[in-house]
């Protein structure tokens, strides 16, 4: 992967980071529901930065302020970089911590994350990597507990992980008050079993709105499906 990933109206510089630009993240700062009532989003994990900037482009009509909270100190050092070299930089800023220690005065709207989500496999001999993609220092219900201590009454959460992790994402944030509202299955071609979901957890219990993506197609722009690239248009530079 490139050391720096270029969106249409911003880059994301990745040397440093343990984790690089990926779908995942695209696919979170695209799918996330964001409105004129968001005022204040936080990042968790936030890592080079991407969903944040993503989720600044998102709200420049109404100037929402997009926090990024980032336990790795280079990949926190790279996000500041993207940060300050992207449009929105008086909008955008990292704090470099674990956010079970991160504290604030106000309440965020909507809090986003693209979380460790590896619980059982392997460990990575590189300590860097190995936070950004195993639990072993974010469970679902720290992670769980962290957004409802720092939602507002509201607001919303947003996350996207493996397909089988849904179950005991949702259960987590049960246990901690936040209630399913939205979610996404996505595959990567209309013949394979759903890989990724994206969950929105919000205070109050609602129906649950249910949809899916395909990623792939062939009849679809470069081998895409007609949703994934109106999903995503408005950042890769390919569409």
């Amino acid at each position: 992967m490139s050391a720096d990933f270029r969106f249409k109206q911003f880059a994301v510089v990745q040397q440093l980071s343990a984790m690089k630009v990926g779908t995942d993240g695209v696919l979170l700062g695209a799918w996330v529901r964001l409105d004129s009532s968001h005022r204040r989003i936080l990042d968790i994990g936030c890592g080079t930065g991407l969903v944040a900037l993503m989720a600044a482009q998102r709200t420049a009509e109404w100037g929402a302020e997009v926090v990024g909270v980032e336990i790795d100190g280079p990949s926190a050092s790279e996000a500041a970089h993207n940060f300050a070299s992207s449009p929105w930089s008086e909008r955008l800023s990292v704090v470099e911590s674990a956010v079970q220690d991160f504290s604030t005065e106000n309440t965020f709207d909507h809090i986003v994350s693209n979380p460790p989500y590896f619980v059982d496999s392997l460990l990575s001999p590189d300590a860097a990597r190995t936070n950004a993609r195993h639990t072993t220092t974010l469970t679902f219900d720290a992670l769980a507990h962290s957004a409802s201590r720092l939602l507002s009454e509201q607001g919303a959460f947003s996350v996207v992980l493996p397909y089988d992790a849904a179950g005991d994402m949702t259960m987590s944030a049960v246990r901690n008050g936040l209630f399913l509202a939205r979610r996404m299955d996505v595959r990567s071609k209309a013949t394979a079993a759903p890989i990724r979901v994206l969950l929105e957890f919000g205070r109050k219990p609602v129906a649950t709105e249910h949809t899916f993506l395909t990623i792939h197609s062939p009849e679809g722009h470069l081998g895409y499906s007609d949703d994934y690239v109106a999903l995503t248009k408005d950042f890769y530079l390919k569409f």
